[in-house]
C-alpha cells in the first residue's frame, strides 16, 4: 500500500478502547510531579521508559498504577486528557470514548470530583477547539470489591450526564465478570451503556466472554479476541452487532503476537472489530500506528482499513444520525483516495 502511514493518519476514525491514565507520557509525568512536589524514582525520560518491560497484564499493571501518583488536581486530569486529545486529532480521531479509572485515584485520597471535572473540561474543550467529539466511560477496577464498585457508581450518579457508559478493567485473574453483575445491572438501570474487558489469553477467557454476552448483556466487549475459541459465540456477537475493541500493538507486549490472525479472521467473518491504542504512552503507538502495524503484519488493503474505521463508528455509542454522518466522512475520505467502495 503506497504511503500507508499517511493514509492511516488521515482516515477518520473513532477510538473506543483508550485508557486516559495510559496516555501519561514520561515528559508529562515529570511535569506533574514537579507541580505537585512529588519526587520520582526515575530521573530521566529514558529511566521511565526502561521500566516498560512487560511480559503479561500483571507486569504491566505493576508499572501502570504507581505512575498515577502524580495525578492530584483537576488541572492535572485536564492536562492529561488534553495531551491525549491533541494526539488523537493528529491520528485522525474524530470521536473518542475514553476510559477512566476513578478508583485508582479515590483509593489514594484524590476526590472523585477532581478526576471527573478535569477530564470533562478537556472533553468539552476538544469539541470546541479541535472538532473532536469526546465521551467518558467510567471503569471499575476488578481487583477491588464489588461493594467498592457499587459505591463508586453511586458517587458518579450526580455526574451521569458527563458519562456515557461503564466498563470493567484491571487484573482479570479470579475476578470474573459475574463478580460485578449487580453493579452492571444497576448501571444499566441508570441509563449507562455497558462494556467489559475480556483480556487476551486469560485463564477462563472464553467463559468470561460467554458471561458478558449472555448474562451481563454488554453493549460492547473490550479485547475479546479469544472468542475465536467458540464458533457459536462468534456467530452470536455477529448477530447482535457487538463491537470488539481490539488493540494489536498492546497485544504484542503481553503475548507473543499482536493477534493479527484472530483480528483479521473476525474482520473477514463480518464481526464488528476495530483498532484502538489501549495505553499508548506505555506501548509506544497511538491509534493510527495500530492501523499501520496491523496492515503491515497482516498485509491488509486500504479497503480493509476503511472497513475497520467504519466498524469503529458502528460500534460506538453515538446517536444514529451522528454515527451515519461520521461513516459518510470515512467513505468520502476513501473516495478521495481513489478507493472504490460499494454503494
Amino acid at each position: 500500500m503506497s504511503d500507508l502511514k499517511s493514509f492511516a493518519y488521515g482516515l477518520p476514525k473513532a477510538e473506543l478502547h483508550l485508557h486516559l491514565e495510559g496516555t501519561l507520557e514520561p515528559e508529562l509525568k515529570f511535569e506533574l510531579a514537579a507541580r505537585n512536589g512529588i519526587e520520582l524514582a526515575e530521573k530521566t525520560v529514558e529511566d521511565v521508559r526502561a521500566t516498560y518491560n512487560f511480559t503479561d497484564l500483571t507486569s504491566f499493571l505493576a508499572v501502570y498504577y504507581p505512575a498515577m501518583q502524580v495525578l492530584q488536581t483537576a488541572d492535572d486530569f485536564h492536562d492529561l486528557a488534553w495531551a491525549y486529545l491533541l494526539k488523537a486529532k493528529e491520528n485522525g480521531v474524530v470521536h473518542v470514548e475514553m476510559f477512566f479509572d476513578p478508583q485508582a485515584h479515590t483509593s489514594r485520597g484524590v476526590p472523585f470530583e477532581n478526576v471527573i471535572s478535569g477530564y470533562r473540561r478537556a472533553a468539552v474543550r476538544a469539541q470546541d477547539e479541535l472538532g473532536v467529539s469526546a465521551e467518558l466511560i467510567l471503569c471499575f477496577l476488578r481487583d477491588f470489591s464489588a461493594e467498592y464498585a457499587m459505591a463508586t457508581l453511586m458517587e458518579a450518579l450526580p455526574y451521569k450526564q458527563w458519562i456515557v457508559g461503564v466498563g470493567l478493567d484491571s487484573d482479570e485473574r479470579d475476578n470474573p465478570p459475574a463478580k460485578f453483575a449487580a453493579v452492571f445491572t444497576r448501571a444499566k438501570a441508570e441509563g449507562f451503556f455497558l462494556t467489559m474487558h475480556c483480556d487476551i489469553d486469560q485463564v477462563g477467557s472464553i467463559d468470561n466472554i460467554r458471561t458478558v454476552i449472555e448474562e451481563i448483556a454488554v453493549d460492547r466487549i473490550d479485547h475479546g479476541t479469544n472468542i475465536v475459541e467458540d464458533d457459536s459465540l462468534v456467530e452470536l456477537v455477529k448477530a447482535k452487532g457487538l463491537g470488539l475493541t481490539t488493540c494489536p500493538v498492546s497485544n504484542s507486549f503481553v503475548t507473543e503476537q499482536m493477534k493479527s490472525d484472530e483480528i483479521v479472521g473476525l474482520l473477514r467473518r463480518g464481526v464488528r472489530v476495530m483498532l484502538n491504542s489501549d495505553d499508548p504512552a506505555y506501548f509506544g503507538a497511538y491509534v493510527a500506528d495500530n492501523y499501520v502495524a496491523l496492515a503491515e503484519q497482516a498485509e491488509l488493503t486500504s479497503k480493509d482499513l476503511v472497513q475497520l474505521a467504519i466498524n469503529s463508528f458502528e460500534a460506538s455509542w453515538l446517536p444514529a444520525g451522528r454515527r451515519a454522518a461520521y461513516i459518510e466522512q470515512v467513505r468520502d475520505y476513501a473516495r478521495s483516495q481513489g478507493i472504490d467502495l460499494p454503494a
